[in-house]
């Protein structure tokens, strides 16, 4: 029975007054804050969707709207003495998304309505999106007597729906650039603009005029301005960590392995202290369960369409190599997935060599690499979400329970799904189809693993056994077989520790599934 009453856990609230009014629990980051305005007047910040963004400006406005009262206990109620109030514009571009030109002009026109039914509208002439922005910032200035504070929440929220239309992509990026256009030449009447994105703003080239924005994107002092770092959870939500221990029968230790396991991972430059989903970690210490909350949340649709466009496929998503500059090249000039796949938080910095300047991203935790795998399942079978999720479900139970042949069994009447395509008489069709399926059940999956003598298709590594993949098409599965023998793939393994296990397959390409299989255990 608990003994102890937590405060309330700030699970869908994005206003920095209302999670302190309510006394939620808030990781203290005005720290970052104190830092980013003294750092620079214009600042720009790519982070994933649902990581804190928002938040964050809350935050800031609050600040710059003089609200002293609200940051009571907290880092930067130590160090400021001023608390000079501004007048604060805060466009929260969310609302924006699905909309076409006119309704996107019409969102933009509603937006400086509200502000300037307190500053005042212009002159007959101030009409368009950028006159009217651009007349609001000097006339609260002037209203005021205090330069205008400017912040703009996801600023490419209207644009990701469309970033794999190049047509409908080029006309919304207009009316934004438009929109931002003012923001250099009001400098006399601006105290301070913070932009944040999921993309960052050399991705969609509407900031070309604001030369002087400082990305900190990939900033070591601000990898963990959002997100929950590993310190801040078992410090600042130690109780929260304890109380799901507790309803789940695990240990303390064991609780922090599997929330790391699940929702640990992020790093935005390097080297990054560990930095969890803070959308996710909420949720789990809020429902008391650990769960795909960060991928439930949104379906994916540009990513999705982009991986199609660029003919990605479940094995490139893992270890890839990219230099720095190669996360900043325009998406309308994108020749690799690997910015749009990194910014929205699907790849995280895993390692940096200092030598080649080389990054090496992969995904970061096991909620995207089981999200992220579903979500590209459909483009290689026809069963039904929910039938397919069960089967899956019963083929990891038959591997749990060591029982091989139900598992083929199971996949082989799984694999008649697949539709025909005109790749689905090659090798690697099947092995990038069993890669996303073994990958599903959690198990370690990795492929064309390399032995003094060749490559193995396919090796998977559970609690109990290493199991080794060969894969033939159109011949057999004693062919296969052969070959692990032949080229003895298993010496690579044998400090393993774990028994290993060599299976044959052979795919019937008329069929279009598996035509037999073949296991051993290594004496």
């Amino acid at each position: 029975m608990e003994t102890k009453l937590l405060k309330r856990l700030p699970v869908g609230i994005q206003t920095f007054s209302e999670v302190i009014d309510l006394d939620c629990l808030y990781i203290d980051k005005t720290e970052y804050i104190w830092n980013m305005i003294h750092l620079s007047k214009y600042i720009f910040l790519s982070r994933p969707r649902r990581f804190g963004k928002s938040l964050l400006v809350s935050t800031l406005q609050a600040y710059f709207e003089g609200r002293k009262d609200l940051f009571k206990g907290l880092f930067i109620e130590t160090v400021e003495k001023d608390w000079t109030k501004y007048p604060v514009l805060m466009f929260g571009m969310s609302t924006a998304k699905h909309c076409n030109k006119e309704q996107l002009e019409l969102e933009l026109s509603n937006k400086l309505t509200r502000y300037e039914a307190i500053y005042g509208k212009g002159a007959a002439d101030e009409v368009k999106p950028n006159q009217r922005l651009q007349g609001l910032i000097e006339r609260a200035h002037a209203k005021t007597g205090q330069k205008a504070v400017v912040l703009i929440d996801e600023y490419d929220a209207p644009l990701l729906d469309v970033v794999h239309k190049n047509d409908d992509l080029e006309v919304l990026r207009q009316v934004m650039r438009n929109f931002y256009s003012p923001l250099k030449d009001c400098d006399p009447h601006l105290e301070f603009v913070f932009i944040t994105g999921i993309t960052k703003f050399s991705q969609l080239s509407i900031f070309s005029e604001l030369n002087n924005l400082t990305n900190i994107s990939m900033d070591e002092e601000y990898a963990a301005v959002c997100g929950i770092t590993k310190e801040e959870m078992q410090t600042q939500a130690h109780d929260y960590i304890e109380r799901l221990a507790q309803n789940n029968k695990w240990t303390y230790d064991e609780t922090v392995r599997l929330l790391a396991q699940q929702y640990d991972g992020y790093h935005f430059t390097w080297p990054s202290p560990h930095i969890f989903n803070p959308f996710s970690l909420l949720n789990a210490f809020a429902r008391k369960r650990i769960d795909n909350y960060w991928f439930a949340s949104g379906t994916p649709t540009f990513l999705i369409e982009m991986l199609r466009k660029f003919n990605v496929v479940p094995t490139d998503i893992s270890n890839m190599e990219a230099l720095a500059s190669d996360f900043d090249a325009p998406t309308e000039n994108m020749t690799s997935i690997t910015p749009l796949l990194y910014q929205s938080g699907y790849v995280t910095i895993k390692a940096f060599d200092s030598t080649t300047l080389l990054y090496t991203l992969d995904i970061p935790n096991g909620e995207i690499r089981v999200g992220l795998l579903e979500s590209l399942l459909p483009n290689y079978v026809n069963m039904r979400k929910e039938a397919g999720n069960t089967t899956i479900a019963k083929m990891y139970r038959a591997l749990y329970n060591e029982n091989l042949d139900e598992m083929f069994c199971l996949l082989q009447t799984y694999l008649l799904t697949v539709p025909y395509c005109d790749n689905a008489n090659s090798e690697g069709h099947y092995q990038q189809l069993l890669y996303v399926i073994f990958s599903l059940f959690g198990r370690y999956v990795d492929v064309e693993v390399h032995t003094p003598t060749g490559r193995v298709d396919i090796v998977m590594k559970t609690a109990k056994a290493l199991y080794l993949f060969e894969l033939k098409l159109n011949k057999s599965a004693q062919t296969a077989m052969k070959q692990i023998d032949l080229k003895d793939y298993s010496s690579k393994f044998a400090l393993s520790g774990l028994p290993i296990v060599k299976v044959g397959i052979n795919f019937d390409p008329e069929r279009r599934t598996i035509g037999e299989w073949e296991v051993k255990s290594e004496e």
